[in-house]
């Protein structure tokens, strides 16, 4: 056994692991520094697999931004999930059988021969003699601009359109108006009074 199918293995088992510890630790902490490690481990498969940029934005992006917003939610609203996890050990065969046959319909939709010509298919970057990284880049911003220029235009939308959604007026709080802010004058804030000092008798 060589050293990169022992540490597949190894990261295999702890990959399975943590996520099932996800699902079956009753403390939400613990579920989301579960899925941390899952994730992580997860990074590590792909490395050994070349694919460097996968394992790259697995980290940066789940790891590091959503699973830590997770994280802080979870610990700022301290829920209670415990009544949520009463029925899992009931509905677990009906999961199971449910996955199955998702698995079976998906096998049967791409096709047991397709499907194993998808996994013996050689890596493009290594057939193109590039690093996964180059490959990707190159092949992003030449043969696939138009889509990704779409999509940033489709991702700034959606952000732009959430934020219009979100944005109310609501009785009883205060806001900001800049428009207001940036058109006062000194007059309208500042009035100088001018006032003859009163000077007070000491009594003896």
């Amino acid at each position: 056994m060589t050293v990169q199918l022992a540490a597949f293995y190894a990261f295999s088992i702890i990959t399975a692991l943590a996520a099932l510890a996800v699902i079956s630790v009753r403390n939400p902490v613990y579920a989301v520094l579960s899925l941390v490690l899952t994730f992580f481990s997860t990074a590590c498969l792909w490395l050994l697999l070349d694919a460097e940029f996968l394992a790259i934005a697995l980290v940066l992006v789940y790891v590091g931004a959503v699973m830590v917003l997770f994280l802080f939610v979870v610990m700022m609203l301290d829920v209670n999930v415990d009544p949520l996890r009463e029925g899992f050990a009931r509905n677990l065969p009906v999961a199971i059988v449910v996955a199955v046959i998702m698995a079976l319909e998906m096998i049967a939709l791409i096709g047991v021969k397709r499907f194993g010509q998808l996994v013996d298919s050689p890596d493009p970057a290594l057939a193109a003699g590039m690093p996964n990284l180059e490959w990707i880049g190159r092949s992003m911003f030449t043969d696939h601009l138009l889509p990704f220029e779409v999509a940033a235009v489709l991702l700034t939308v959606a952000i732009i359109a959430a934020i219009a959604l979100t944005l109310r007026r609501r009785a009883g709080t205060k806001h900001q108006n800049v428009g207001h802010q940036v058109q006062v004058r000194k007059a309208d804030r500042l009035r100088m009074v001018k006032m003859d000092p009163v000077v007070k008798e000491r009594t003896p």
